[in-house]
């Protein structure tokens, strides 16, 4: 009996239409739709480059899942949010985000002694309503008290084709207000942020280091949170960049106090609709920026808000790799290393492209509009399909994990993987496993240059002369022993993507370079598991259920 493809796929869609059905109590228009009220309580968006670390847009409009040093931090949830004044209104300020989700009030990593390191105290819009369409979200608020419509656009650049455009380390919000009454407005827009790039405490040889080597450094329109290098800990270097394409004006410092003090005097500087300005860099363990415009009535105004990092550095590394050589590069004062030292852990695809916060900041400003138009394009046309919308959320929401610390690029451009992550730490289950990531298909239509790097891994570096290949690619890359089993379906697998990448590319040079290592495997994946030739596998073999 012969089986119809198509009815199969129908036969599927009806079957996610009733669980679908079951779950919302609704139709199937509920799937891909906004938000709001308690389905906002678990949202997070995530924003960045592919392998460059994430941030989240939740649902309510907070940034957190703050993760941009090459490792999932999924409880990090730094004191930073933007807000909005309106001069001459009593109680005219608020943080632009919905109310604050009760899971954060009780329950680990959270407590309900009042958030002293949060900003949930802090006055907010009544409502809030979230939707997604990848790589953009939107949040938009509404108060009654406040003259104001505001809606958060939110978004990072994902361009198919350009695996470069779509690896960079930023994200952005753009802040937009709507004059609702008949008269003009006088408002103050601002954004603030403690220095979480910091590292609050570190111990070396028994030598306890606090506090040291963190700053506020100047940028255009904006501050740079900075940490340099603690005594041989190159990968603590990081900084993250907050700016506006408008013209702002920065406070490097805020009130110095104990307890709640720096808080309290924050919000009244908020209040007051004031911008303020403190030039004094020295010192400075926090920032904040001030826009001030008016908006006549009816009118909209827009505040494009720029995120950017550089961690060029980490101490990641994975595999039965040799041990770590030439501490003594390391300089003491500094703590910062010789590339030869740190090429020794994975270094990110971006850190090989710019020396620096300032050129990456840079290039975001240069190129705003077109990595807009170009990102933009893909979640047009891909949201004016014709699939049904269950589809395309399930594509949407799963093309997120793209920009989250599951997938790592390395300095030479080269993808690698983990299986997923855990909380915080590192992924989970690492190596660009060969029979997990053999069901990944977003990749090699989208990047598909980013594809063809983990076949070159596969055959040119994880196997050996015999065809025995390694499943687990070492982290940084390189060949590693061949002590354990080989994965028949991972192994195969990658026999079948190669033909995939072959049809797509159309390189056959390409093709042929790989050639010899392709038909040595197929030789090996024969001889090990269908030693009588009959087509089948009849020998035990290692596979994703991790049984042989």
């Amino acid at each position: 009996m012969k089986t119809n493809p198509l009815l199969c796929l129908l036969l599927i869609l009806s079957i996610c239409n009733a669980c679908g059905d079951q779950r919302t109590g609704s139709s199937q228009s509920e799937f891909n739709t906004t938000y709001s009220g308690e389905r906002l309580n678990r949202i997070a968006f995530p924003m960045g480059g592919i392998g460059a670390g994430m941030i989240c847009l939740e649902g309510t409009g907070a940034i957190s899942h703050v993760s941009v040093r090459h490792k999932p931090d999924v409880f990090n949830e730094p004191f930073m949010f933007a807000a909005i004044a309106v001069k001459g209104l009593e109680n005219g300020a608020r943080i632009l985000e919905g109310p604050v989700p009760g899971r954060k009030l009780f329950g680990a990593p959270y407590t309900g002694n009042g958030s002293s390191t949060s900003s949930y105290g802090f006055p907010r819009f009544e409502k809030a309503q979230f939707m997604a369409r990848f790589p953009f979200a939107t949040v938009d608020l509404r108060d009654g008290h406040l003259p104001l419509d505001v809606e958060i656009k939110a978004w990072s650049p994902f361009v198919p084709g350009q695996e470069d455009l779509s690896s960079l380390p930023m994200a952005a919000l753009e802040y937009t207000f709507v004059n609702r009454t008949d008269s003009a407005l006088s408002l103050v827009f601002s954004y603030h942020a403690e220095n979480f790039m910091r590292i609050r405490s570190h111990n070396v040889w028994g030598k306890a280091y606090e506090n040291e080597g963190h700053s506020i450094k100047p940028h255009r329109n904006g501050f740079v949170l900075a940490q340099s290098c603690f005594p041989d800990r190159p990968h603590y270097k990081g900084d993250f960049a907050i700016s506006t394409l408008e013209d702002a004006r920065v406070d490097h410092r805020w009130f110095r106090g104990g307890w709640y003090d720096a808080r309290t005097m924050l919000w009244k500087d908020i209040e007051q609709a004031v911008p303020i300005t403190d030039t004094s860099l020295q010192g400075s363990a926090n920032a904040s920026l001030y826009a001030p415009f008016e908006l006549e009535a009816g009118e909209s105004r827009t505040i494009h808000l720029m995120m950017s990092w550089h961690v060029p550095h980490s101490d990641l590394r994975h595999g039965s790799i040799p041990p770590v050589q030439g501490e003594a590069d390391c300089d003491a004062e500094s703590g910062c290393c010789s590339p030869e030292y740190t090429a020794q852990f994975y270094e990110p695809w971006y850190a090989g492209r710019y020396a620096d916060i300032q050129e990456v900041a840079r290039f975001q400003v240069e190129n705003y509009w077109n990595l807009r138009e170009e990102s933009e394009r893909f979640s047009q046309t891909f949201f004016a399909s014709d699939l049904p919308p269950e589809v395309l959320e399930a594509i949407s929401a799963n093309l997120s994990i793209l920009k989250s610390p599951t997938v790592l690029r390395q300095k030479n451009g080269a993808l690698w993987a983990y299986e997923g992550c855990f909380d915080s730490g590192s992924g989970c289950c690492t190596g660009s496993c060969t029979h997990v990531w053999n069901y990944a298909q977003a990749i090699p239509h989208l990047f598909p240059r980013l594809e063809r790097s983990l076949r070159e891994t596969e055959y040119q570096v994880s196997q050996a002369e015999s065809g025995h290949q390694n499943f687990r690619s070492a982290l940084p890359i390189q060949s590693t022993d061949h002590n354990f089993h080989a994965a028949a379906d991972g192994q195969l697998g990658g026999i079948m993507k190669v033909y995939r990448e072959w049809r797509i590319s159309g390189d056959t040079d390409w093709l042929r370079s790989l050639w010899p290592q392709i038909k040595q495997s197929f030789v090996y994946c024969s001889r090990k598991w269908d030693p009588g030739s009959k087509g089948v596998l009849e020998e035990p073999h290692h596979n994703t259920y991790d049984i042989e």
